[in-house]
Order: C-alpha cells, then structure tokens, then sequence
C-alpha cells in the first residue's frame, strides 16, 4: 500500500514503506528516552516502537519518584501510516537528531509530561548487534546513542515536576532481536545462561568535559562484544572504545550495584575510569512494558487489539525487589539505574556528571562473587 513515507527518495528496497524487508514478525523500530533529575529528585523514561510485521504500535512512560515507579503502557493497531503517537503517548520529531517533543496527554491518565529534549552531542553509532543460535538469526539490529538535556514537565501522583536543565540520554534501535512479538520457537535443548555466566553493562554518560555510551556484553566462554564511542565536549576528537573491564560493589545479597567501575581503554591505549554511583531508585523496565511486561505478560510487540491501555504504581524503594499492587514480589533481572558518574584517569582530574547505566550479573560469576 502507498503511504506518505513512499513519496521520498530513501527507498531502500523493491516494496512500499508499509512492509519491512524481512517477514521476520520480530522486526521492531523503536525510541528510548531516558531523562533525570541530576540531584536524584526524579527520573522519567518514555518508550515508543512500531512492529510492522505484528500490526503493532506500543508506548511506555516510567516516572520514578520518592521509591515509586508510576507506569503507562499503551497499544494500538499500527496501519499502514506511521504516526508517532501511542493512546496519550506522543513524540513529536521537531528537528531529527536534534530536538524532540515527549508528551503525554494525563487529562484521564495518572502521568502527564511536555519535555523538550535537546541534544547536546551528536548521535553515535554502535556496533552492529548479530548472534545466530543453531543455524537461525536470533537477532540482527543496529542502535544508535545520544546525550541530551531536557527542559519541560511532568506530573505524577498529582504533583507536577519541572524539569529544568536535567540531563538526559535516547537510543533509537531497529532489526531483529528476540522477545519482540512472539515467542522465540523451539530448535533445541535450552541454553541456560545461568550456568555459563552473563554480565552485560551498559552506560549512557556525560560530565563537564566528556561524553558518550561504553556497552560491555560477555558470556563465559565466548568472545565479549564491546562497542563505545567517548566525546571531548570541547570538539577536539571522538574516541572508540576498544576493550572494557567491570567492577561492581553489590548490595549484600543481591546482584543490584551501589556503585560500579567500568575502565574502558581508548586506542591510544590509555584507560578511562568511569565509576558510576547509583542515583535514588532504579527502572523496572517491565513497568514500560520489556521482558514480559504489560499485564498479559506478553512483552513489547504483542497484539493487544485496536487500542489498549493500562497503568499501575510499584514500590521501587528496595535496590532488588520489585513490589507490585497486589503484594507480589519480585527481583526482576532488567532494571536501568540513574548514576553520578566521575571521570578518571588519562592525565586529567576528576570529572563528574550523570548517567544510565544498566548492569545485569547473571549466573555464575566468581568474580563478582556470584554463585548459580
């Protein structure tokens, strides 16, 4: 079907926009915007992702205040135009890579928000993401990363916050990757990871002099995959990452982090310190509707009908249990943490400012002290 997209000039393959190029149902487009309070008072996190090949349209708005994780869900039919907006969920592209709108109409929802996020530097490009699993693609996608700053609103609980001068970070991601749409199907024993040990650490970051994202993945036995960019704000040069190493100070008997090290090393060979202290409450991310999130449990990319929303408050307060309204309790494995970051190393003195970061240890990891 032609649509509005089809009368430009970036066709990229034989067909019209309305179909993706693949048939793969776990296709997936979608934005991230993390925005913070740098003194810690508030954290908002606002998702929005269209799954061609499911018909799909889903949003996410996470406010954190006070130990209380104030969620937004929303779901509709996609169509064959692609607007960006998702129930009271809307992202208004004001100038692309540059500027944006996030905002959420709470006239009959408990979270309403109108932040303008601004970049502060430009967008970064990871390295692409690929894994085959018994001879099928489990994922092929790219990501790219931004650092912003926001100014605006947002309003919860009946108290409305303003955001000014807060720091903020977005991704924007498409492709391929598992748990998206449909349930991964069947080509053997389970490979659990537990057994062989995952760490996974991934770091948005900027301080008065420095900027960039640093992502570690490894899997005991196998090759890590390390992608990063690091910025001298002052326009003098942009920096790879080329290897990184992970130190983690735990709360006691968890795998949540107080505090964490990353040392990333530059091509000049010389190592980065980044150590990241956590800023009141982590994410949830299944409150915006990841791993298994939304109340069917069924995850991002689901069909939930023509239009579908929902919305729920959790108790955050706790560094690894989640508590949900109805008195269940869980330690979920995808939580995103608020950070103050200080910048060491290379010859220069300490530099600080904030970030995101997300950690997950799973499994057996002696080196953090981490049994099965």
């Amino acid at each position: 079907m032609i649509t509005s997209a089809d009368d430009t000039l970036w066709h990229t393959t034989p067909t019209t926009f309305d179909h993706a190029g693949t048939s793969d149902p776990r296709f997936f487009d979608r934005y991230w915007f993390g925005v913070y309070d740098p003194d810690g008072g508030a954290a908002v996190q606002i998702t929005l992702g269209a799954y061609r090949n499911m018909d799909v349209m889903d949003a996410g708005v996470a406010v954190v205040r006070d130990g209380a994780q104030h969620n937004l869900r929303a779901s509709r039919a996609l169509g064959p135009e692609i607007e960006t907006r998702c129930g009271p969920v809307r992202i208004e592209v004001t100038e692309s890579l540059r500027e944006f709108r996030l905002l959420v109409d709470g006239s009959t929802q408990p979270i309403g928000a109108d932040l303008r996020w601004q970049a502060a530097t430009p967008p970064e490009e990871e390295e692409p993401h690929f894994e085959r699993s018994r001879r099928r693609v489990v994922q092929d996608y790219l990501r790219f990363n931004q650092i912003g700053v926001v100014e605006g609103w947002v309003q919860v609980a009946g108290e409305r916050i303003p955001a000014r001068d807060w720091w903020g970070c977005r991704d924007h991601s498409w492709g391929v990757r598992p748990g998206i749409g449909v349930p991964e199907p069947a080509t053997g024993p389970a490979r659990p990871l537990s057994a062989r040990g995952f760490a996974m650490a991934f770091l948005f970051f900027s301080t008065r002099n420095l900027s960039g994202h640093v992502h570690l993945q490894q899997r005991s036995g196998d090759a890590p995959y390390v992608t990063g960019v690091v910025r001298e704000r002052d326009g003098s040069g942009a920096h790879r990452v080329e290897s990184v190493t992970l130190d983690a100070d735990l709360h006691p008997g968890t795998r949540r982090f107080r505090a964490c090290t990353i040392t990333a090393r530059l091509p000049d060979g010389e190592p980065l310190e980044l150590r990241a202290e956590a800023l009141g409450s982590s994410f949830a991310m299944q409150g915006l509707g990841y791993s298994h999130g939304f109340t069917d449990g069924r995850g991002l990319g689901a069909w939930r009908g023509d239009s579908h929303v929902e919305a729920d408050t959790w108790d955050v307060s706790h560094p690894a249990t989640i508590r949900f309204e109805d008195g269940r309790a869980k330690d979920h494995w995808h939580r995103i943490q608020p950070v103050r970051v200080t910048a060491g190393g290379r010859g220069r003195p300490a530099d600080d400012g904030t970030g995101s970061l997300t950690l997950v240890l799973s499994g057996h990891l002696p080196e953090f002290g981490l049994p099965l």
